[in-house]
């Protein structure tokens, strides 16, 4: 950490020589303000206003994020030296899938592979977008995710220039899956990325999407990313998010979806590597007939914090929503799970159900668990509940006296534990990859 340094300083001070690096994605044809930057330089100007958040601050009492702003990260990292070799090693075995790569939050064609054949459907970057559907991105972008209170939103959103964008015309489904891979080559400096993601998917399309998030090198890295999802009406919307960056990395993720009517959104965040993690996923449910689930799994170590925050908003009538999360505790590291349900007074006929449950490893491990509901309707379904402890002695004790030892017992009830949400992933090579992770990531010494 950089004495009196401060990271807010620095990003408002960059974003002139920012500006005059965008070239033709500032200015449009007859030299004016293109729409997306006139967002950017408002969104600049909230971030010089509002700032990062304080540790005071209610949402954000539980992550300390000093060690973040604290440090003089790189704001345009060099070109990555990364290899095939080095970007191999994140491809998932078994599952053909297009595949997007991000180094330091830059799209590289280099890297990147477009399998699926319909010409109406856009898969590539959020710099190529712009110049091939630059209306549909306006329409969308910035529309969801709100960075008037948020200063990780308002600074992703100055800086927004790349990033994936995936857009799915109406009726179309696109069966081979979206895979964004992110890597942090932080070799020669500390390194920030920003990228910008925006999904569209048209009423009565379906897109399977995949973000998954890597770390190299032996310096500290931030990213800072903001993903939209817009999911039209009938549209079915899989999304899996997996973060496995090393003890050096900070990720702040937001995603933010707009659900209209008969939608289906199904989420699954795993996160098992990071410094410090902070997770904001919201959804909106703004048609009658939606549907949302939201799971998530955390296994945090040595002194990882690991922090999911989840809001569902039933806007309208008889829409469903669940969510389980679960988190594995070691070490002197902590975690933090605040969901919230709200339930608006014309959202009659609601069903909504919450659930967080922790398993603690270690005396000094710890969780902040803070479920919950905000209702103003009265002819609604729902409840929310959180459990936290330790392994059940007497499954314990059963599974010892069947001749396992007491590491391997552990071991078997901790995967059991976990596989509630894994098993819910409906890409099968996805799914075995992380299960072996998973056994991997609990083995004993």
């Amino acid at each position: 950490m950089t004495q009196g340094f401060d990271l807010k300083d620095k990003v408002i001070k960059y974003f002139t020589e920012f500006e005059n690096s965008l070239n033709g994605f500032a200015k449009d044809v007859n030299g004016d303000t293109t729409k997306i930057h006139s967002i950017r330089i408002d969104a600049i100007k909230r971030f010089e206003k509002i700032g990062f958040p304080e540790f005071k601050t209610e949402e954000w009492k539980y992550t300390n994020i000093r060690p973040i702003t604290g440090k003089d990260f790189t704001l345009a990292p060099e070109a990555s030296a990364l290899t095939s070799e080095n970007v191999k090693k994140f491809i998932i075995p078994g599952l053909k899938a297009n595949i997007l790569v991000f180094i330091n939050g830059k799209y590289s064609e280099k890297f990147s592979k477009i399998i699926s054949k319909d010409k109406d459907v856009f898969i590539g970057s959020l710099k190529s977008g712009l110049i091939q559907h630059k209306n549909i991105i306006e329409e969308h972008f910035s529309k969801y995710a709100v960075y008037n209170n948020d200063g990780f939103t308002a600074l992703n959103t100055a800086y927004a220039i790349d990033g994936a964008f995936v857009y799915v015309p109406k009726g179309i489904v696109v069966t081979e899956p979206v895979h964004l891979i992110f890597i942090s080559d932080n070799n020669s400096s500390d390194v920030l990325s920003q990228p910008r993601n925006l999904i569209i998917c048209s009423e009565s399309s379906e897109l399977n999407i995949l973000e998954t998030y890597h770390s190299l090198n032996s310096n500290y890295s931030f990213t800072n990313v903001v993903t939209e999802v817009y999911s039209g009406i009938n549209s079915r919307i899989e999304h899996y998010k997996i973060q496995d960056e090393n003890d050096k990395s900070f990720n702040v993720n937001t995603t933010q979806v707009r659900q209209e009517k008969d939608s289906y959104y199904n989420s699954l965040t795993i996160t098992w590597g990071g410094s410090i993690v902070r997770n904001n996923l919201n959804s909106a449910l703004s048609g009658k007939n939606g549907e949302c689930h939201f799971l998530g799994l955390y296994l945090s170590k040595n002194i990882e914090l690991f922090d999911n925050h989840t809001l569902v908003d039933h806007a309208v009538p008889n829409c469903f929503s669940n969510e389980l999360y679960k988190g594995i505790l070691d070490d002197n590291s902590s975690g933090v799970f605040n969901g919230k349900i709200m339930v608006r007074k014309d959202a009659q006929k609601t069903n909504a159900y919450q659930s967080n449950k922790n398993i603690i490893l270690s005396k000094k491990a710890s969780i902040n668990s803070k479920p919950q509901l905000e209702i103003f309707a009265d002819d609604v379904k729902c409840s929310h509940g959180a459990t936290t402890g330790q392994l059940n002695p007497e499954e314990l004790f059963y599974l010892m006296s069947r001749g396992i030892g007491k590491k391997e017992a552990e071991n078997m009830l901790l995967i059991a534990f976990a596989n509630d949400v894994i098993e819910n992933i409906k890409i099968e090579p996805l799914k075995e990859m992380l299960f072996d992770t998973l056994v991997e990531k609990l083995k004993k010494d």
